[in-house]
């Protein structure tokens, strides 16, 4: 998608960044859990492995031994997991419904100003609420059917304009899904929590709903929505006092990001905006050392241990010490190693 107002430059980065953003999240996903689970579900790479015990001078069958321990510990990281995705997400669906609960909304009238802006606007009015002090001026919030909460004080400190664009570029969350695709990646990141990267990499794509929100609201003006969001920047400091709060964790798109003003600003004004990533080296790094890891010990485990398999003939030794026995092997003349010997005993 590229931004009616923003130059061609900048659309078509963010566009590549999101996409990219969406790709390595789905590939570490599947890289992430595919070596603990598939050589359990399929026969397939331990038939390609079947009576091979040795690749080049290093020995399968101890490989195996020495690597089973590791991927044991895969699998409880990948149960634990399971449960603490289970579990944050439940507590964020009861917090954000209890918070809810407290909120005092009402639905739009015809004597509200949004009424006549909100009809103006296109946004179905159904969906709004209005309540009367918020920490954050306006949010989406539902997994299955989003609603629109916004502040009443709103229709007062905002032009008509300026309300519009805010409540339109709610409406873009709504027709994205968005607290619904964030709960997603967050509940993928308590998945694979020894993997930070998904994390930051969540937070990329959180970003990316805000600017996607910002183009679809700025069709029309882009100016009113900029001037809307300057208007609404010290929002979180004017309502601090009130005890109410909900955020991303529960499910909540708010429409205020403090850490994406300047950027938004830029690119609504037509300037060129800077694209920064959440993902750093250091989180990359820890994320190909953990799926190194994984997938060496998948591959290890999914070699089948025939009857009688063994590390090593000689009593009292480890495996460790013959993960190299074919070295100095005379192929011509000893074709067995004394691991093949005794597996085929």
């Amino acid at each position: 998608m590229r931004s009616e107002f923003s130059g061609a430059t900048t659309g078509q980065r963010e566009v590549r960044h999101r996409r990219v953003v969406l790709v390595v999240t789905g590939v570490l996903t599947l890289v992430a859990t595919s070596p603990v689970i598939v050589h359990h579900l399929s026969t397939r790479i331990g038939d390609l492995l079947a009576g091979r015990d040795h690749v080049w001078i290093v020995c399968l069958i101890a490989l195996h031994e020495l690597l089973a321990p590791l991927h044991t510990v895969f699998h409880v990281l990948l149960a634990v997991g399971v449960v603490f995705a289970i579990v944050d997400r439940a507590r964020a669906w009861q917090r954000a419904r209890h918070t809810l609960g407290l909120l005092r909304s009402r639905p739009v009238t015809t004597a509200d100003p949004l009424w006549s802006v909100a009809t103006t606007v296109g946004v179905p009015r159904e969906i709004l609420h209005l309540v009367e002090a918020l920490p954050n001026p306006a949010f989406t919030t539902g997994w299955l059917r989003p609603q629109i909460y916004v502040d009443a004080r709103l229709q007062s400190a905002l032009s008509s304009v300026q309300l519009g664009a805010v409540i339109s570029h709610e409406f873009a969350h709504v027709r994205r899904h968005d607290p619904a695709r964030l709960t997603l990646l967050r509940a993928l990141g308590c998945l694979l929590f020894w993997i930070p990267a998904l994390r930051r990499l969540a937070e990329d794509v959180a970003d990316g709903a805000e600017i996607a929100a910002d183009d679809f609201a700025a069709r029309g003006d882009p100016v009113a929505l900029a001037s809307a969001i300057l208007s609404l920047a010290n929002w979180r400091f004017d309502a601090s006092s009130h005890t109410t709060h909900l955020d991303a964790g529960q499910g909540v798109v708010g429409f205020q990001r403090d850490a994406l003003l300047e950027r938004r600003i830029h690119r609504l004004l037509g300037d060129e905006a800077s694209i920064v990533t959440h993902v750093t080296r250091r989180s990359m790094l820890s994320a190909f050392a953990g799926l190194a890891l994984a997938w060496s010990s998948g591959l290890a485990v999914a070699h089948p241990m025939t009857a009688g398999s063994v590390h090593c003939t000689h009593h009292h030794a480890w495996a460790f010490e013959h993960l190299l026995c074919m070295k100095g092997h005379d192929r011509a003349t000893e074709p067995l190693c004394p691991h093949a010997l005794q597996a085929n005993r």
